[in-house]
């Protein structure tokens, strides 16, 4: 008969046939491995758009607000981050870090909205 290894650390698996690992710190162990973001960069992507979701939502509670640049950024708002770019017919430019967006405004001020999904 032939028995089957387990991928992550070469024991013999007993159990059922479809199984695929001996152990639950095996199998957690191999696809933290296999997943984990290879590149810094990745992980330091992710990072900074979180962070800015967070501020955004945390200054924006009712889904509607405007305050300034200043106030962004002494939070840790990062710019250069956002997940998309809507442009309305008129041509207005919004950024949007996944729900929570910002449109630029008038002297180095920000309406923040949140938009319906």
């Amino acid at each position: 008969m032939n028995h089957k290894q387990c991928p992550e650390c070469g024991n013999k698996i007993i159990g059922r046939i479809d199984k695929k690992f001996c152990s639950d710190a095996c199998r957690n162990a191999y696809n933290n491995r296999v997943n984990k973001d290879s590149k810094n960069l990745i992980r330091n992507t992710n990072n900074r758009l979180r962070k800015n979701y967070r501020i955004l939502e945390a200054l924006n509670p009712n889904g509607k607000t405007k305050l300034s640049r200043a106030k962004l950024i002494e939070r840790g708002f990062d710019f250069n981050y956002f997940t998309s770019i809507y442009t309305t017919k008129v041509g207005t430019v919004y950024y949007f870090v996944y729900d929570q967006g910002y449109l630029p405004i008038d002297n180095d001020y920000y309406a923040l909205v949140k938009r319906e999904i």
